[in-house]
């Protein structure tokens, strides 16, 4: 037994060495279980920045249809976008998904609803009233947020800025008549049953659901794991924020070193990513 087992190792050995075996391996590992990619847009300002690069988590949300890199054809036609259902994102979560209105695109964005939830934004604030219904919304938000009652129900005022403290609004943008108007008031709206309503926690700088819709689950790729590199516009390596995971770079001094660095350019782009 132990001979079957030392020539089937020696084998394995073999075969990872080879030019056939280490492509394999790293198709498989891109396909089901690590991706690179980098934030090219402010969209996630402070969470994430320009320049991060980041492994995604592919397996966080099922498997999802492999696509061949770089040109984005999927390897097994006609499916839903997973060949395995998992878990899927919840409320808080921030997910990569594929952008319903062009696939070979990849978004990163927050997931602030899922389905049965109903949302609206007035004066740019967020209001979620969770499918649970208001006893859910008693328990578990009453002594934590602030509970607003609108068409005799509860919701829930800006349900995740306590929890990441990288979301924010620009207040360079005003409701003057130059901006979309879904960036101040939107809704309401239920987030339809399969479908998650994704936001970017620069709230004002965001092209998300509030646009184009919802998510279907089968273009939900996984979720962000950690940053292996990052660089700003000046071309300057952020140490700091090597090897750290999302949840990391929501603590200081990551976020305030974040915050800063966006105030500074604060102002200066006015447009939606």
């Amino acid at each position: 037994m132990k001979t079957k087992v030392k020539h089937a190792a020696k084998a394995a050995y073999r075969f990872s060495n080879s030019w056939t075996g280490t492509v394999i391996i790293v198709l498989f590992v891109i396909f089901f279980v690590a991706q690179a990619f980098r934030i090219p847009s402010g969209s996630m300002k402070d969470s994430l920045l320009i320049g991060d690069h980041l492994f995604a988590k592919k397996f966080a949300y099922g498997i999802s249809t492999p696509h061949v890199p770089f040109l984005e054809i999927p390897l097994i036609p006609g499916t839903d976008g997973h060949i395995i259902d998992g878990d899927t994102p919840q409320r808080g979560d921030i997910v990569i998904f594929r952008y319903p209105n062009n696939t070979s695109l990849h978004y990163v964005k927050r997931c602030v609803a899922t389905p049965g939830d109903e949302l609206f934004v007035y004066n740019k604030d967020l209001f979620l009233h969770p499918a649970e219904g208001d006893d859910y919304i008693r328990q578990h938000y009453t002594f934590t947020h602030e509970i607003e009652e609108f068409d005799g129900r509860l919701w829930i005022k800006n349900p995740y800025m306590k929890e990441h403290p990288g979301i924010h609004h620009d207040p360079h943008i005003i409701d003057d008549g130059q901006f979309p108007q879904p960036i101040f008031n939107f809704g309401p709206v239920q987030v339809p049953e399969g479908r998650y309503f994704m936001m970017g926690d620069n709230r004002d700088h965001s092209n998300d659901s509030r646009f184009w819709g919802a998510v279907p689950y089968g273009l939900v790729e996984g979720t962000p794991w950690f940053i292996y590199f990052s660089m700003d516009d000046n071309y300057e390596i952020r140490w700091d924020r090597m090897f750290k995971t999302p949840t990391d770079l929501e603590q200081s001094p990551y976020l305030d070193r974040a915050v800063a660095e966006r105030q500074r350019e604060e102002g200066t782009d006015r447009g939606l990513y």
